[in-house]
């Protein structure tokens, strides 16, 4: 019998073992893992930690370097606005007819004089600028690197107002004063009175919008002539002085369509002018307008010594319309102004103020009283 002898696998570490025995008897340099000792699990935490930050490093890197860049940026903002080289040299004013341009000129100066152009509070300067005399608006631009460039819009005199103290000055249709009259400028169609001086209201403006109604219908029907002045102090009860040879009359127009009933009231006039009582004509109201059943009144001055017979064959034939009604003017037929009558409503509710005053310290005195005599008063015992 043949006998079979077998042998035995080498595993991967026998055979790797006698492969290095070989290498070492070789000559060979054998490699042998390293045994790790007890601080290796803290090594190995103390580099995931490292490379953790490592991982956040950049992050913070970049917040530093923007926040530099950012100071630079400012610190070179600061030095370069207040660096000379954009100090104001050159300041350009549209062509204005009567806002004056020097006036415009160092009203910007003032506001950069510190600033500089680059660091020029625009819309600051526009504000300042509004103040000056016919100045309605302004617009202000830089022209750098050391220039600045103003675009005014004027305002427009539309009207000329006789004051309480009885200058003329023109006013816009803001009813802002713009400034006193001129003998070379052109006169306007009539003067208007009335506006509360001193502020540009929302009454005011009301006021000269209906200035501009009147003057536009007025004109259209060729009577602008024939008007003086226009009191608008109360818009209820608007009334017109006539120029010429009836400066002495007074129309009264009422509120609203001006132009018709100014029309009607000057027609009468007419038609009245060459009756016996056309001197002694003092106003003619015609406030309540021409519709159907309305009616003039024609109001003579309180002097007026006309006969009874020739009043009464004037009475219907000289009259336009037939409707006119002819009455002496009383005295005290003007009427107080609007100013007269808040005046006399502020005054009666002071008087009353002070009565309702005195007479809670009235009451309050004999309430005093009574609690005295009271807390006097003996008192029975028993």
């Amino acid at each position: 019998m043949r006998e079979q002898v077998i042998t035995p696998r080498a595993t991967g570490r026998s055979s790797s073992s006698s492969a290095q025995a070989s290498k070492a008897s070789a000559g060979g340099i054998v490699q042998r893992p390293a045994r790790r000792g007890r601080g290796g699990a803290a090594r190995a935490r103390d580099a995931g930690a490292l490379r953790t930050a490592l991982a956040y490093l950049p992050l913070a890197g970049k917040t530093l370097l923007a926040i530099m860049t950012g100071l630079l940026i400012f610190a070179g903002y600061r030095a370069a606005a207040s660096a000379s080289f954009f100090q104001a040299r050159s300041i350009e004013v549209n062509t204005t007819t009567r806002a004056s341009a020097d006036e415009i000129k160092a009203v910007v100066r003032r506001a950069v004089a510190g600033e500089g152009v680059w660091r020029a509070d625009l819309d600051a300067i526009s504000a300042d600028l509004k103040r000056v005399p016919w100045v309605r608006s302004a617009v202000v631009t830089r022209v750098l690197p050391d220039g600045l460039r103003v675009r005014v819009t004027e305002r427009v005199p539309v009207a000329v107002v006789r004051t309480a103290a009885g200058k003329l000055v023109w006013v816009d249709m803001d009813a802002v004063i713009l400034g006193p009259m001129s003998p070379t400028d052109q006169m306007p169609p009539f003067f208007i009175r009335g506006l509360d001086e001193g502020a540009a209201s929302a009454a005011n403006r009301e006021r000269m919008q209906k200035y501009e109604e009147m003057r536009r219908d007025w004109e259209a029907a060729g009577l602008s002539e024939r008007i003086s002045e226009v009191n608008l102090d109360d818009l209820r009860d608007v009334r017109a002085q006539l120029a010429g040879d009836d400066s002495q009359i007074e129309v009264r127009l009422g509120r609203e369509d001006f132009g018709n009933r100014l029309k009607r009231a000057l027609d009468e006039l007419d038609n009245q002018r060459n009756t016996p009582r056309g001197p002694f004509i003092m106003y003619i109201d015609a406030s309540q307008g021409v519709s159907r059943g309305s009616h003039l009144v024609v109001g003579l001055r309180p002097d007026a010594q006309i006969p009874a017979a020739s009043d009464a064959s004037n009475a219907g034939s000289n009259s336009s319309s037939g409707d006119a009604e002819i009455v002496k003017a009383k005295a005290s037929e003007q009427r107080p102004s609007v100013r007269a009558r808040k005046s006399d409503r502020a005054k009666e509710t002071a008087r009353k103020e002070d009565e309702q005053r005195r007479k809670k310290e009235r009451e309050k005195k004999e309430k005093e009283a009574r609690r005295a005599r009271a807390e006097t008063r003996p008192r029975r015992v028993g």
